[in-house]
Formats: structure tokens, C-alpha cells, sequence
């Protein structure tokens, strides 16, 4: 059976609040937010809210460096990388998670709110149902 890490609404209300907190201490003023339908999409809707952004732009082949990219969890970097990669302006970019997975050199980019426990997966309340498919 596969550990987990189970994430609750209230959590993630929490999560949302420290990651607001961190980037508003950035000091820069974002255009948008830019997303992954899976994964990125509620914590973008709720940290837009947060912040006061009003466009959320979703599976963008090309990232504006003054959108903030926001996504559930930085785990493994591949989705790191496979977005840095089409940022117009690599030097300005913002990577932002609500968890970042324990023991992983994260890159200066990446603006998280809380550390994973450990390597369990972490279950969001939007893909409850992807893990128990997942499991089986």
C-alpha cells in the first residue's frame, strides 16, 4: 500500500495563506497567474483571489515571466522544467507550490508554503479520486 499524505480543505485555505504571504513579500506586482489544468488549477483560483489577480491563463505554450506559474506540489521538477523551458524571460520568473518535496534541491525560482512530511503522495482534495483510481 502506497503511504499518503493526506492535504484537507482547511489546509490548503492555510497553505494559501503562507504561500500569499511570500509572494506578496516579493515586492512585484504579477499580470496573471499561469497554470496546469491538473494540479494547478484550484490553488491558482484561490491565490488569485488571495492576491487580487483576475486572469488565470491555463496549459500556455508560452510562459510570460509576469504571470505567476502556480502549481499544487514541486515533486519530482519535471513540471519545473518542462515550464522553465518556455518562459520568455527565465531571470524574472516565479515558481510558486503549495508543498515542495522534502529532499529535493529545489531551484532559486520556486516559492513554496510548507514541506512535504516525508515521500508520501500527497492527496489533494481535488484528485482524492485520481489516488483511490491510482491504488487499486
Amino acid at each position: 500500500m502506497i503511504s499518503k499524505q493526506d492535504v484537507s480543505w482547511n489546509d490548503i485555505e492555510i497553505l494559501i495563506g503562507t504561500l500569499s504571504k511570500n509572494i506578496l513579500k516579493l515586492s512585484r506586482n504579477f499580470s496573471s497567474i499561469t497554470t496546469l489544468s491538473r494540479g494547478g488549477l484550484v490553488p491558482s483560483r484561490l491565490l488569485a483571489d488571495s492576491l487580487g489577480i483576475k486572469k488565470i491563463l491555463v496549459n500556455q505554450k508560452i510562459v510570460n515571466s509576469d504571470s505567476l506559474f502556480v502549481d499544487d506540489i514541486f515533486d519530482t521538477g519535471k513540471t519545473f522544467s518542462n515550464v522553465f523551458s518556455n518562459v520568455d524571460d527565465p531571470s524574472k520568473f516565479v515558481f510558486t507550490t503549495l508543498f515542495a518535496r522534502r529532499g529535493m534541491k529545489y531551484p532559486e525560482q520556486l516559492l513554496y508554503a510548507e514541506k512535504t512530511l516525508d515521500d508520501s503522495y500527497v492527496v489533494f482534495p481535488w484528485d482524492k479520486f485520481e489516488f483511490e483510481n491510482s491504488s487499486k
